[in-house]
């Protein structure tokens, strides 16, 4: 059951570009979570699946000596719910979502590439993630201003 969890209902374990597939799954899930419950709800529940996920990769680390293990994709469904709850629920958005939270998960730059380097066990796994999702709900909601503003 940790592993399911851990591995994003097994989407870590789909071949190459497993953080892709766990965020795609985290952006579907988020976006029919946000069919029925308000953004305060998916923000809400990125905490705590974040609380949860932590503890569960602290134990898997210790059992597997492998930190960091490219199959845990909660890490990315955490971001993208984190994204998602900042920028809204419609399809645009979720797009936007996963576009930017993908780049700042690939890229790391400033303060997540330090969080992925320096930070162990699971706030190590989940704080890259943490930073990047809200960064990208940031941007999100800023193209979506932008283009509501230019474009009408």
């Amino acid at each position: 059951m940790r592993k399911f969890f851990i591995y994003g209902l097994n989407s870590g374990l789909l071949p190459k570009a497993p953080g892709t597939w766990g965020s795609i799954v985290g952006g579907i899930l988020g976006y029919i979570i946000l069919l029925f419950l308000p953004q305060s709800t998916l923000f809400l529940l990125s905490i705590l699946v974040t609380l949860i996920a932590v503890r569960e990769i602290n134990i898997y680390e210790k059992e597997t000596k492998i930190h960091d293990d490219k199959r845990i994709v909660i890490d990315e469904i955490v971001g993208m719910w984190l994204a998602m709850s900042l920028a809204g629920g419609s399809i645009l958005t979720t797009i936007l979502s996963f576009l930017y939270f993908r780049i700042f998960d690939i890229s790391k730059p400033s303060i997540i590439g330090k969080i992925d380097e320096k930070v162990d066990g699971g706030w190590g796994v989940m704080g890259d993630d943490i930073v990047a999702g809200i960064a990208a709900g940031i941007s999100a909601s800023a193209t979506i201003l932008l283009i509501s503003k230019f474009i009408g």
